[in-house]
């Protein structure tokens, strides 16, 4: 393939391991230039591109009643920032899957004549019927089936209620057929829906979840949705990990700009080698942290630990970029025990996520002294890590007296769109000034 970004593969990590020591640690962060000019011609009408836009319209939909007009207008925002040509269809959710545009099964490209079709089909949506997620992804599913190989195939799904209409067990089997297929960015309007269940739905589709609270922010949110699925320029694109004999990984994160966990999608493609998707890329930078288990090795010994490549799937792989993890064992415990700054700050930024969940978990639960311990120490590692935007979240949900310590009280009483707000975004990270 050509015309595609320029990618870029750097490595951050302290290779010097004490003596005996087995873990090894490193950030890989991966950058792609979209601005490059073989890739400029690629983002545009060059790419092969699908939509599939998915609206809630359950009952709930109407209350209040701007909601639903809301949906409407920010479906239709979303069809007109589709990029010329891309093929798109919109879906109508409720406890069953309807197509309301285009009338036949299938897909249409966008141009002038298909979006205002497809508006004034969205314009006549109406609320009604319950809420069944996995029966809509199935459809979506379905739509997508005609665009294989390398075409970028996203989807937005919208919801405002709890997946109530069809048994948990229902939605796991159709993510599961769902994987891989597409990238599907989630998000929930209002305060009536679960975080745990959208956020379930986004890391299977390898998307990002988010409340948007009030249905009046909709419009801007769908519109930002479409202008970055509209700007990637290639599609599935793995993390290809090769260790050593004798070596395992131990996990295998995304770290930034959202924490989300691979180790578990890892597909074996030979000897010490597997495949970790990372979906679409446009121009972006991400970074991932991989833990590798070797075998120790003598001091002065020096070990390739691991080799780290982006890689292009297709009928021949190409290989966009590439980066070695080292490890070298030294009795020099100035060199062993200097701690790596970017290994430092994401191992804060995941055991951040974790806490807030823990400490809001507990809230909910009535267990009173869990949750001020952990979102106390929740607020101390947004501190010390610099990630404001999370700071500023939890400050509506504790009264801080000292944010370098976690010393924290819980407010007496938290809005629920404000836990669910922090809930939501306790993945996003800050990003660390590499060294």
């Amino acid at each position: 393939m050509t015309g595609h970004p320029n990618f870029k593969v750097d490595i951050y990590q302290n290779e010097y391991l004490p003596e005996g020591a087995r873990e090894v640690n490193a950030i890989v962060t991966v950058t792609s230039d979209a601005a490059s000019p073989t890739a400029a011609a690629a983002v545009p009408t060059g790419t092969a591109a699908a939509e599939v836009i998915i609206v809630d319209c359950s009952g709930s939909m109407d209350y209040p009643r701007g909601k639903m007009i809301a949906a409407r207008q920010a479906t239709a925002a979303a069809i007109d920032a589709l990029r010329e040509g891309v093929a798109f269809a919109v879906i109508a959710g409720t406890d069953q899957a309807r197509l309301v545009y285009p009338q036949q099964p299938g897909l249409v490209p966008a141009d002038a004549r298909t979006r205002a079709a497809a508006k004034a089909s969205v314009n006549n949506l109406r609320a009604g019927g319950g809420t069944a997620i996995g029966r809509w992804l199935s459809l979506a599913n379905t739509l997508f089936s005609g665009y294989g190989g390398n075409a970028i195939k996203h989807a937005i799904l919208l919801t405002d209620g709890r997946n109530e209409h069809e048994r948990p067990e229902d939605l796991a089997r159709t993510l599961q057929a769902c994987e891989g297929r597409f990238v599907c960015d989630c998000r929930g309007v209002g305060t009536d829906w679960e975080v745990e269940e959208l956020r379930r739905v986004s890391t299977a589709l390898l998307g990002t979840v988010d409340i948007v609270a009030d249905p009046s922010g909709l419009t801007a949110d769908f519109t930002a949705m479409m202008n970055s699925a509209m700007s990637k320029a290639v599609a599935d694109v793995v993390l290809r990990l090769w260790t050593p004999q004798g070596a395992d990984i131990k996990f295998v994160k995304q770290v930034a700009p959202e924490m989300a966990d691979l180790t578990a999608r890892r597909m074996p493609v030979g000897a010490q080698v597997g495949d970790y998707p990372t979906g679409s890329w446009g121009t972006e930078s991400r970074d991932y942290h991989v833990c590798v288990e070797v075998k120790p090795a003598g001091i002065g010994d020096v070990m390739l630990a691991g080799r780290a490549s982006l890689v292009l799937k297709g009928t021949e792989d190409e290989v966009l970029g590439q980066g070695l993890v080292k490890a070298t064992w030294t009795d020099d415990m100035v060199l062993s025990t200097r701690i790596n700054p970017e290994v430092a700050h994401y191992t804060g930024q995941a055991e951040l996520a974790d806490v807030i969940q823990e400490g809001l978990e507990a809230h909910r639960t009535g267990d009173l002294d869990t949750a001020t311990a952990k979102l106390g120490r929740a607020v101390a590692l947004a501190t010390e890590t610099g990630n404001t935007d999370t700071a500023a979240l939890l400050a509506k949900v504790v009264d801080i007296d000292d944010p370098v310590t976690g010393t924290v009280r819980l407010k007496a009483k938290v809005a629920d769109v404000d836990a669910m707000t922090l809930d939501t975004r306790s993945t996003k990270t800050s990003r660390v000034r590499k060294s």
